[in-house]
């Protein structure tokens, strides 16, 4: 696919003009992209290309489209923003921008560099959502493309769209991008059940075209006598939402009657009515299962008439009926919601009401000390699963799983929220810990006397916007008091140091660590420490830098002495035990394994000088050993190397993923036994999507051992991936 069919497409929708600087950006990323070429080996512009090319079928402007052209150039080239900005404006430079990874930015791991990258992106997309829409499109087509990429990277890939981008693409409503990177994410993650589910959907496939044909003739022969025109397709069900189906209710294919819908397009929202009324006459619908999405759309825009019914041969049918621009809302979300005018995009009906969440994300970054407390707050009141409580006016609220009547009150408003003084559920008083379920009817009791918040509120609370409204009124209302237990804490944590608090707490130190943590003065840090938005440790930590960088100056005589008596011939030196490692040249010198890589033999090995305790070996590539011209640090690295005959066995740390299911663990565990290893400890754990995660600590004799109790573990069924981790 190249310019010329992307270009085709958009004549449908844009000017001569854009198409014009369309073709601006493909040569300005095709000179940038030069002799760059993907894993699959095909130039690397046909990437960005196929990004823009699901964004004009969505019909997106054309900003979009010379964003998602250029979306890779900062991040993989030598063009910086500042060129993009100069050829192509400010709001395109912005867009590229919130989709460049932090790359040159050094990080203390990379899931700590992920989080930052996520912030970033979440912060720009909060700004202008046309940052997630491209990136979207940027991570469906590096889904589809996933086949050219490691094993080890199919499954993170797979897990991290499974986790943050279908969750992303439902709240947008753009169902089209959600199922498919579902359905190709299940095939990576799970291909055992993927191959199972689609050969038992081919099978039936022929009985249920007949169905199909049979369903739709009746509908249509109805439709016609009552002069509505309607456009009716059997739409199969997911692969993913019938192993969705499946795990969650615990059923057998067998047992899952829906895997086909019948969808109805119709002109306008009465005949979406009449045909509902025609389909229950043809059929008897089943009790509990019509929702009406029209009256009450769901948060993302989502709009539709859903019923199952009793149909031919007794099979349970469901039917979804919809207009023309219900079912672009249902493919395309938030995309079919902005109206391309004048080369820009302006928000359409009540799209801003609807879509205060991104508001709320701006709020999440302010009020989130780092990336890590950004992305699990983000996880927690946005990708969770979702419970749909009322009104007693019959608003809709939606809320995170789980949530209780106080994140209720701070949804409706942050002063309904500080006053609460208890609530009802279904006309019923109520706790303010009740865990809320869909289709409750809250009610919020307030009173204007009341004292606010209470500290137990925090705990209580399970959204993250609840508690930051919380923390904020602490912050706000008794700030005198936060001052005063500030000043509390930092002297407790100085004296638990044994340090003497009088010394430290004089006013230009304090001033000191206060702008390092940019508060204004004195008293807003102090207040931070109060109300919990910063701790003591950290002020602390801060506080004491100067002396403990004195303190390492001071040692750096004796830690010299020290490298230069290792480093020297050791004639006289006594016997010490070396567990299979020699330094090169030296004998009997003490050694210890590091325990953030733990090495085994076989590894690529590196010895670091220790402050008395000997010399710790690390792998090559543990992030611990600093290399190159480092001074004082660099000297401290020397050359090791393995004994040829070892019998001693090593530590490992390795990390399983899998799909959590019953008897997983103990499959695992008579894996490792049947290769005649140890284990010394062994934690498991669920998180989400039904994954399981497994920590395990075995004893290994070299890495060819590893790698045959890795084999083993991989053959266990429904295993994902098996790493060797770092502590």
């Amino acid at each position: 696919m190249g310019i010329e069919h992307l270009l085709e497409k958009a004549s449908v929708y844009m000017k001569e003009q854009d198409l014009i600087r369309i073709k601006e950006a493909y040569d300005f990323a095709e000179q940038a992209h030069h002799g760059q070429v993907r894993k699959s080996g095909e130039p690397y512009i046909l990437h960005p290309v196929a990004v823009a090319d699901i964004l004009v079928d969505m019909q997106m402007d054309v900003l979009s489209i010379i964003a998602a052209l250029l979306h890779d150039v900062v991040e993989d080239t030598t063009v910086d923003l500042q060129a993009v900005r100069a050829k192509f404006g400010e709001t395109c430079a912005m867009l590229v921008d919130g989709l460049t990874k932090l790359e040159k930015i050094k990080f203390r791991s990379k899931e700590e560099q992920q989080n930052e990258n996520y912030r970033k992106m979440f912060v720009a997309m909060a700004q202008d959502i046309r940052v997630i829409l491209i990136k979207l499109a940027d991570r469906l087509h590096n889904m589809r493309t996933l086949k050219f990429q490691s094993e080890e990277a199919q499954r993170r890939i797979a897990y991290e769209t499974l986790e943050i981008f279908c969750p992303i693409a439902h709240r947008l409503g753009i169902s089209a991008i959600k199922w498919e990177m579902e359905d190709i994410a299940l095939r990576y993650l799970n291909p055992q059940q993927y191959y199972r589910i689609a050969n038992l959907m081919k099978k039936k496939r022929a009985e249920r075209e007949r169905f199909i044909d049979d369903v739709i003739a009746r509908i249509t022969e109805k439709l016609e006598e009552m002069g509505i025109e309607g456009d009716i397709s059997g739409r199969p069900k997911h692969l993913y939402s019938i192993y969705k189906k499946m795990t969650d209710r615990n059923k057998q294919f067998s047992e899952i009657y829906d895997l086909l819908a019948i969808r109805i397009i119709v002109d306008n929202i009465k005949d979406c009515y009449a045909t509902l009324g025609i389909i229950h006459t043809l059929w008897k619908p089943m009790p509990g299962r019509f929702k009406d999405y029209i009256a009450m759309p769901k948060a993302n825009m989502y709009q539709s008439l859903h019923t199952t019914v009793i149909g031919p041969n007794g099979e349970p049918t469901e039917v979804q009926i919809r207009t023309w621009d219900m079912h672009r809302t249902s493919e395309y979300g938030i995309a079919a919601h902005w109206a391309y005018k004048e080369g820009s995009i302006v928000p359409g009906g009540s799209f801003e009401d609807k879509m205060t969440w991104f508001r709320e994300i701006l709020e999440l970054q302010n009020e989130a000390r780092d990336a890590s407390e950004f992305m699990e707050s983000l996880k927690m009141d946005f990708f969770a699963d979702l419970v749909f409580v009322f009104t007693p006016s019959g608003e809709v609220i939606e809320l995170p799983a789980g949530s209780v009547p106080l994140d209720f009150a701070y949804r409706i408003h942050t002063e309904v929220g500080n006053r609460t003084i208890g609530a009802k559920v279904n006309s019923r008083i109520v706790p303010l810990d009740h865990k809320l379920k869909t289709g409750d009817i809250v009610e919020i009791l307030t009173s204007k006397h009341s004292y606010g918040p209470s500290q137990d509120w925090v705990k209580i609370a399970q959204s993250s916007h609840a508690r930051s409204k919380i923390r904020q009124w602490f912050k706000r209302e008794k700030r005198e008091e936060n001052v005063a237990k500030g000043r509390e804490l930092l002297e407790r944590e100085l004296k638990r140091l044994g340090l003497e608090p009088s010394a430290w707490l004089q006013d230009d130190k304090l001033q000191e660590a206060a702008s390092k943590f940019s508060f204004h003065d004195i008293e807003d840090m102090m207040s931070a420490i109060g109300f919990g938005g910063i701790t003591a440790a950290q002020i602390c930590t801060k506080l004491t830098e100067k002396m403990r960088k004195e303190a390492e100056l001071a040692s750096q005589l004796e830690l010299t002495a020290e490298v230069k008596e290792i480093k020297a011939p050791a004639a006289n030196k006594k016997s010490r035990p070396n567990q299979g490692v020699t330094v090169k040249g030296i004998d009997n010198l003490l050694v210890r394994f590091a325990r953030c890589c733990n090495p085994v033999p076989g590894d690529s090995i590196i010895g670091y000088i220790t402050r008395g305790r000997g010399v710790s070996v690390h792998r090559m590539d543990c992030t611990n050993i600093p290399f190159g011209d480092q001074g004082e640090e660099g000297e401290r690295v020397i050359e090791v190397e393995w004994e040829d005959s070892i019998e001693a066995n090593y530590s490992v740390d390795i990390e399983i993923t899998g799909h959590d299911r019953r008897g997983l663990l103990n499959e695992v565990l008579q894996a490792v036994s049947e290769s005649k290893t140890n284990i010394s400890a062994v934690t498991g754990r669920s998180v989400k999507n039904k994954m399981a995660l497994i920590h395990m600590t075995v004893l290994i004799r070299n890495i060819e051992h590893l790698s045959s109790v890795v084999e083993k573990i991989k053959r266990v069924q429904d295993i994902y991936s098996v790493q060797r981790i770092m502590q």
